[in-house]
């Protein structure tokens, strides 16, 4: 079942053409890489999907509703309920707890706590980082802040978690550990996820691979979900 589609986008800056006429849907459940070279508009088609920038012309559809032509207080509604973000750096409030960090989506769009006690407790066991929650982000590796983030992203429950190089910012053995775990909730929570990566490695976690060349796009399947399915 189509999740979100994008139709027909452009995106300019200036004289250049960052994305040239793209054209893509998402399925509930879908697990998603976008992969490409430096400045190729992968990071921008993600922002476009979510809602953080518009595109030069196009739609944006998530449960058939065009975002494109939302205004920002709507938008920001969007953000805080149905899509997630997680960032390379985290972006972690330094002088708020973990509870705090993770909570904040919830004391943003001003909805009770308490209600979502049971939640965090749950999704907090789930991510490993319980012992964790009264500490502050400077006390935590890099690891388990990207944890605490991914928490973050999945505390309102959204439908779809948006991630920008989620272990660009992560050695090659915690970065393994993380995209692992990512697996987990795609599988687990049927979340549907869409990630930008640089890594090849990390690229082949998905189901589908979307690769951008010259602002066009082209579609694979990893190898080892294509043997899968010749295998099955």
């Amino acid at each position: 079942m189509s999740l979100l589609s994008a139709v027909s986008l452009i995106k300019k800056f200036g004289a250049s053409t960052i994305l040239d006429n793209i054209s893509l849907t998402v399925n509930d459940g879908d697990f998603v890489s976008i992969t490409g070279a430096s400045g190729s508009g992968k990071s921008t088609l993600l922002t476009i999907l979510g809602g953080i920038d518009k595109p030069t012309s196009g739609e944006v559809f998530i449960d058939g509703i065009d975002i494109v032509k939302m205004k920002e207080p709507e938008l920001a509604i969007l953000r805080r309920s149905v899509v997630g973000f997680v960032f390379q750096f985290f972006n972690l409030a330094p002088y708020l707890t973990v509870r705090e960090n993770i909570l904040l989506p919830i004391i943003l769009a001003k909805k009770s706590q308490k209600l979502f006690t049971e939640k965090l407790t749950t999704l907090c066991e789930y991510l490993g980082i319980t012992a964790h929650l009264n500490k502050l982000p400077d006390k935590l590796s890099g690891g388990e802040q990207q944890r605490v983030a991914i928490a973050r992203g999945l505390i309102f429950e959204p439908k779809i978690i948006l991630m920008d190089e989620p272990t660009g910012n992560l050695d090659s053995k915690t970065g393994s550990e993380i995209m692992q775990l990512l697996l987990r909730i795609n599988k687990d929570l049927n979340t549907t996820i869409i990630q930008v990566t640089h890594s090849e490695k990390n690229a082949n976690f998905a189901n589908r691979i979307i690769n951008i060349i010259d602002g066009k796009i082209t579609e694979t399947i990893p190898k080892d979900k294509s043997d899968d399915e010749h295998t099955a």
